[in-house]
Parts: C-alpha cells; sequence; structure tokens
C-alpha cells in the first residue's frame, strides 16, 4: 500500500509527498527552488522537510524564507509614518528587503560560502549578522514565502476595499497602492532568480484565517514568552494579507510550473 498523502499533526506532510516535491527540485536542474503556499498552508514545513530529505541524500541544501527578509521595526515605523499606518505591519509587499534578498539568492546559486538571514519574529528585528548561519557550497536552495511570483493587479481594481481592513483604515487607497506599486516594481527581480515555483493552492481565501489561527495556537506552545494573537486579532491580521493573497489563487496556477491543491486539513492531492 502506498504512503499516506495526508500531512500528520506535529510531523508536517507525509514521506510520499515530500520525496515527490524533492524529485521535481532535482529533475527539473533548479538551483532555487520556490514553494509559495499563503498563509498557515504548511510551506515552512514542507520547505524544512525537503531540506532534511535532501541533507539525508548527502545533497547540500539551504533554506530561506521571504520572512528572513523583513524590514525592521523602525524601517517600517518610517514607512508607517512617511506613507500610511499599515505599513507597521511587516509581510505584505514593500515591507522586505529586497537587495538582501537577491544578495542572499544570487551568492546562493554560485555556491559560495553566506551566511543566511533570519527574523525574530518575537523581537521584531532581524538577528545579529553574527547569528546567521553559514553555508557554503549549496547544490540546491529552498525559498519560501507567501507570495512568491505573485503578479500585480491592475490599477482599476484597487478601487474597491476587499474587507473591513481596507474599507476602514485604507479608505484612500494609498496602503494598497503603494503594496500594489512594489509588487510591480521591486519584486519581479526577486521572483526572477526562482528557477521553478511549486504553489500549494488552497480551497480558497477562505480557510486562511482558520489556518492562520491554528498557526497561531502552534506558535505559542512552541514560544510560550511569546505574546498571543487572540482571535480577533488573526482575523485583522490576516486582512493584511487577503488582496495579494487573492490574486496569487487567480494567477499563480498559471504561473506556477507546477500547483498542487490542498484540502481544509492540507491534504495535497496529488496522483499517486
Amino acid at each position: 500500500m502506498a504512503p499516506s498523502p495526508h500531512p500528520t499533526s506535529g510531523n508536517g506532510f507525509a514521506d510520499a509527498f515530500v520525496a515527490r516535491v524533492l524529485d521535481d527540485a532535482l529533475a527539473s536542474g533548479a538551483r532555487i527552488y520556490g514553494i509559495c503556499g499563503l498563509q498557515g498552508s504548511g510551506k515552512s514545513t514542507l520547505a524544512a522537510q525537503v531540506t532534511a530529505r535532501a541533507q539525508a541524500r548527502g545533497i547540500r541544501t539551504a533554506t530561506v524564507s521571504l520572512d528572513d527578509f523583513y524590514l525592521d521595526r523602525d524601517a517600517r515605523a518610517a514607512l508607517a509614518r512617511d506613507v500610511h499606518p499599515l505599513l507597521a505591519t511587516r509581510g505584505p509587499p514593500g515591507t522586505h528587503d529586497l537587495a538582501l534578498a537577491c544578495a542572499t539568492l544570487d551568492a546562493l546559486r554560485a555556491g559560495a560560502e553566506v551566511a543566511l538571514p533570519r527574523f525574530d519574529k518575537i523581537a521584531d528585528a532581524r538577528l545579529p549578522r553574527g547569528d546567521w548561519p553559514c553555508v557554503e557550497g549549496a547544490r540546491l536552495t529552498i525559498f519560501e514565502g507567501w507570495c512568491l511570483g505573485t503578479p500585480a493587479e491592475d490599477d482599476a481594481a484597487l478601487a474597491e476595499p476587499v474587507n473591513g481592513l481596507e474599507r476602514n483604515e485604507d479608505r484612500d487607497g494609498v496602503w494598497r497602492r503603494h503594496c500594489n506599486r512594489a509588487l510591480a516594481r521591486d519584486y519581479p527581480r526577486l521572483w526572477r532568480r526562482i528557477d521553478r515555483l511549486l504553489f500549494l493552492r488552497p480551497p480558497g481565501f477562505d480557510i486562511v484565517p482558520e489556518w492562520r489561527w491554528q498557526q497561531e495556537r502552534a506558535l505559542q506552545a512552541a514560544q510560550p514568552r511569546r505574546r498571543a494573537m487572540s482571535r480577533a486579532e488573526v482575523e485583522r491580521f490576516v486582512q493584511h494579507y487577503e488582496r495579494v493573497s487573492r490574486q496569487a489563487l487567480r494567477t499563480l496556477p498559471t504561473i506556477a510550473q507546477w500547483t498542487v491543491g490542498l484540502s481544509a486539513d492540507r491534504v495535497p492531492n496529488v496522483a499517486p
């Protein structure tokens, strides 16, 4: 009997699916393999599992996340002051250090010795450079993130708010237009560094708040000193990502080289 494709609580995705993702990366010849998944989809878990499996096979592999390239709190506070208050929240387009991200991926592609940035979400700041792990001679890099490869929307699509956050806190559209301009102008150079992209597609955006709530509870259990968000805070938080997430759902199935549907329980829909 073939192994179940179902992810197991606390253990991530089943070995059969992890092996298939690694085989896809190796068969494609990718040096930078992207895994895109909306919040709570399991992309970070899958990236870690694929990396562990590759290393067990003697393949030197590095893992980086789009989250590792967040701007520090002070930099985002300046954006919040000068552009729009919602830019204080990390994650949406315009809140990443793209020069550092591109330089890191370029060094990894070249097999050079490189320190991998790491972001401390509790301190809301990048770890000191001396605490970054170093790798050299990576044959494969797994790069995961919630919006990898997602293109900007047409300006006309920005006129109407998609949720209460936009309706009540971005009434004039300054924030969403700033994020969309960044996505159009700045992020394609990062996306071009991805050789092959896997999109973990959820049933729809409506499952994301529940997934993010599950993730919040797991994070709090693993990091007791971390201040947990309430359910209401999680609901508000995911609204920062809704517009670009919906754009990803519309566009990535025709952009990503491989799209795998996930059930509400994060079961990959792949043929045996």
